[in-house]
């Protein structure tokens, strides 16, 4: 496993890369790897000749009150988890070359970027974009693999890669869980014992809600009042936002169909953690 912490190393090692005709996989993390990183890892060994993985705690994408100086680090961990995993390359860039001093440029990447977690924390799509972008643009990959947790941000980075005509594909992953259902996160890190079994309000909601679907409810406000009566059995629960909306366009919708994401933002003491569901049917 090789180290790259520069642009133009990266860039370099890419090109020599495609030039031999071997294909890239590109998996972007901010670190405190967990399993649900380790399977997007796993994929694109499946499918790439190699597999590059970046570890960049990105500060435009926290808001000033946000947890940005705090966010779990564990650099030694990292390693020896892609190390067992067999990635290629980590790549490291430093905040000083990804945003240097009078760094302007940012991608709006429009309607998408101001509703669910987007009207939550007001330019931190902004934020994901642009670093995905300036990543891509050092990796130059064939192929990116993302989290179906973080929903927004897959339809997000996939509708930027089509409107600007990119040669890359995106590949979006299923949530992989915790035994009681948490969707696993860096996050679940901050959680006490007691909050961490509240946590699993998230995903019990979510089971209910496909249930109530299931028996033949359609209508979106009965779905999410019946979210929200879930989550907010447990005292330590405090709803940011409970939606129902299509799973491409993130336009709310009056009534489930299929492809209907079901997503919701839920602060557990401190502590926002986010989950989802896609009706399939």
């Amino acid at each position: 496993m090789k180290v790259i912490k520069t642009i133009k190393q990266m860039q370099l090692f890419s090109l020599k890369a495609k030039q031999n005709k071997k294909t890239i996989g590109f998996v972007p993390t901010m670190g405190y790897l967990h399993e649900g990183h380790l399977s997007l890892i796993r994929r694109s060994k499946k499918e790439n000749d190699i597999t590059i993985l970046s570890i960049f705690v990105n500060p435009a994408q926290f808001g000033p009150k946000e947890d940005f100086k705090k966010y779990p680090r564990d650099k030694k961990q990292d390693e020896v988890l892609a190390k067992k995993e067999k990635v290629d390359i980590i790549f490291y860039p430093s905040i000083k070359k990804m945003y240097p001093m009078g760094y302007l440029t940012y991608i709006n990447i429009g309607k998408t970027a101001n509703v669910l977690c987007g009207k939550s924390r007001p330019g931190h799509f902004q934020g994901v974009a642009t670093i995905v972008a300036k990543l891509i643009n050092g990796v130059t990959p064939n192929a990116i693999y993302l989290g179906q947790k973080d929903a927004q941000q897959a339809i997000v980075v996939k509708r930027m890669v089509e409107d600007l005509n990119w040669n890359l594909t995106v590949r979006t992953l299923p949530i992989v869980r915790e035994k009681d259902g948490l969707a696993m996160s860096s996050r679940n890190s901050y959680l006490n014992s007691q909050e961490r079994k509240q946590a699993a309000c998230l995903y019990q909601s979510l089971i209910v809600a496909k249930k109530i679907i299931r028996s033949g409810e359609r209508r979106s406000t009965k779905i999410i009042e019946k979210v929200k009566k879930v989550v907010l059995k447990n005292p330590g629960a405090k709803i940011d936002y409970v939606a129902c909306v299509d799973a491409k366009t993130l336009k709310p919708t009056k009534m489930i169909y299929k492809k209907t994401l079901i997503a919701l933002a839920i602060f557990i003491g401190k502590t926002r953690l986010i989950d989802n569901i896609i009706i399939d049917a």
